[in-house]
């Protein structure tokens, strides 16, 4: 025995190596049936294997450039990363950017900036930058809504994201003022932190549903009833990553918190149909409505991904002979987010978000009805130049998702479908969730949200203008070929948006309908008309 304990002790670790390496190859070529490679080269096929595995963080960190990765190149990575900080987000030495690519947009800006007055709210605050439209005013829904933030927090549920994400972004968007959309799986314990919500409502109708999973109006009234911090209703018909394809929640993934949240049966697997069971066609839609913002009292809108247009055309025809309709539309774009997806979807199915969005803003334009609505962009525009692009094509509101993960650590490591995201963020695994600072992160997503704001704003100002909403499509200009080197968005898209009603960035400050934490009375009923309204009217 001694002999073998010294001939073992004897071994080097070179030696026990080499041991392991012929181990792993006599198991590999004597009971490996199912991978080819590893069975007739054992060593290298192994070692392929490993490489594959590590290939997107190689990529990630030592191969790519600053702007080649997808979907987020290291440089929209960093300057979120900065921003979330409250570090340094500038650059030096000029772009690094291909100037010349397709589809490189440039906005136009004026001789003499937007000069601003020593009264101007944004000299108090040089980030607050309010919705220039009001969410039902149009509609004289009892609750109206203006979003105190331009940019807010996608639609992103509890289930997809922890507990503790969702806690972040939620106290994150407090302290920024902006809303947070719930996403279709209910309102959680971690959506009460504060912020304004808007409650989506999906094909599953997640916690509003009754014991046989159909849409429940009582649910719905009584938990906007107990939860005055629900300022909207968006009712979800699509999605970019996957637009007309229905989802199922694993029963192992179905937790029981997750199912007194969503009202769904313990060790079950759920559907999510492609379709909803509440109503039926665009006339079912528009009741359908009616009817919530009637019980609710709070603006509806609806969220959808963009291909086919005939019912969009149609829906916008219906909309201007009836007066009634969505008080917002979220259009989603096509690049997908965390929601998982078969490649054929999420690479294939629905227009980007700029091609979507301009084809639906000018169906609504030729019926003349584009100021009733609050437009919704949502589609990588996390970013103050592609959010300035966003504003003078006509859009309201920016939402970012995957740009708001990544203020609070996501590290585009592309495993949100696979419970195992490193960071925390999309995993519902207790111990990669620990990591997770919540007063830490929602710190970020303030800083985030202030950053992109201010920044913004300077854009704007630099244009002349003193609210974003004020963008022509003849500020930004886009590269189109070599031919066409660059042209307006109007020359491009073939319309002028509708000029937004605007007043002032003080009005806005002094709406009685603004959201976050500028207005304590910002969760009363109000039955008259308002002010904004009564603006709208004029206008027109």
């Amino acid at each position: 025995m001694d002999t073998v304990f010294s001939l073992l002790g004897a071994i080097s670790w070179w030696g026990w190596i080499l041991i392991f390496i012929a181990l792993v190859g006599i198991k590999d070529i004597l009971f490996n049936k199912s991978h080819i490679i590893k069975h007739n080269f054992p060593v290298i096929g192994n070692l392929r294997y490993f490489l594959e595995s590590v290939g997107p963080e190689l990529r990630q960190y030592i191969v790519a450039s600053n702007r080649e990765e997808r979907p987020f190149n290291r440089s929209e990575r960093g300057w979120i990363y900065a921003s979330s900080k409250n570090e340094n987000n500038y650059e030096g030495f000029g772009t690094d950017q291909d100037i010349y690519e397709n589809q490189y947009i440039f906005v136009n800006n004026a001789m003499m900036p937007f000069k601003m007055k020593k009264d101007h709210p944004n000299h108090e605050d040089p980030n607050f930058i309010a919705c220039a439209k009001v969410m039902g005013s149009f509609n004289k829904r009892r609750r109206p809504f203006r979003p105190a933030s331009i940019i807010n927090v996608s639609a992103m549920s509890f289930g997809s994201l922890s507990a503790r994400a969702i806690e972040s972004l939620n106290e994150g968007c407090k302290e920024a003022g902006a809303y947070h959309n719930t996403g279709e799986g209910g309102l959680s314990p971690y959506h009460k932190k504060g912020a304004d919500v808007v409650f989506q409502i999906g094909t599953a109708y997640f916690g509003v549903r009754d014991d046989e999973g159909n849409f429940s109006m009582e649910n719905l009234v009584k938990m906007v009833e107990e939860n005055p911090q629900i300022r909207a209703i968006e009712i979800k018909l699509s999605q970019g990553a996957k637009p007309g394809k229905g989802g199922v929640l694993p029963a192992s993934k179905i937790s029981k918190e997750i199912a007194n949240i969503r009202n769904i049966p313990l060790g079950k697997d759920v559907l999510s149909p492609p379709f909803h069971s509440a109503f039926e066609g665009l006339d079912g839609l528009l009741q359908f409505i009616e009817d919530i913002a009637e019980e609710t009292g709070l603006p509806v809108g609806i969220k959808s991904a963009v291909g086919k247009l005939e019912q969009w055309e149609e829906l916008a025809e219906k909309m201007q002979a009836s007066g009634k309709g969505p008080d917002f539309i979220s259009i989603d774009g096509g690049e997908g987010g965390t929601g998982a997806a078969p490649p054929s979807f999420a690479d294939h199915v629905s227009l980007p978000w700029i091609y979507a969005f301009t084809k639906v803003y000018k169906i609504f334009l030729d019926q003349g009805i584009t100021n009733r609505i609050v437009f919704i962009a949502s589609g990588k525009l996390g970013f103050p130049a592609k959010a300035a692009m966003a504003f003078a094509m006509g859009a309201d509101c920016v939402n970012v998702a995957r740009e708001a993960m990544m203020s609070i650590g996501c590290i585009q490591a592309q495993s949100c479908h696979n419970n195992t995201c490193p960071t925390g963020i999309a995993t519902q695994n207790k111990w990669l969730q620990s990591g997770i600072n919540i007063k830490d992160k929602a710190k970020r997503v303030n800083y985030y949200f202030v950053k992109f704001r201010k920044e913004l704003l300077e854009l704007c100002h630099a244009c002349g203008y003193e609210h974003p909403c004020q963008f022509t499509m003849d500020d930004v200009e886009i590269n189109l070929s070599d031919r066409n080197l660059a042209k307006s968005l109007a020359a491009t898209f073939t319309y002028h948006k509708e000029e937004v009603p605007f007043t002032s960035v003080k009005e806005h400050l002094e709406s009685p309908y603004l959201g976050g934490f500028h207005n304590s009375k910002n969760v009363e009923t109000k039955e008259a008309e308002t002010e904004d309204t009564a603006v709208y009217h004029k206008e027109k």
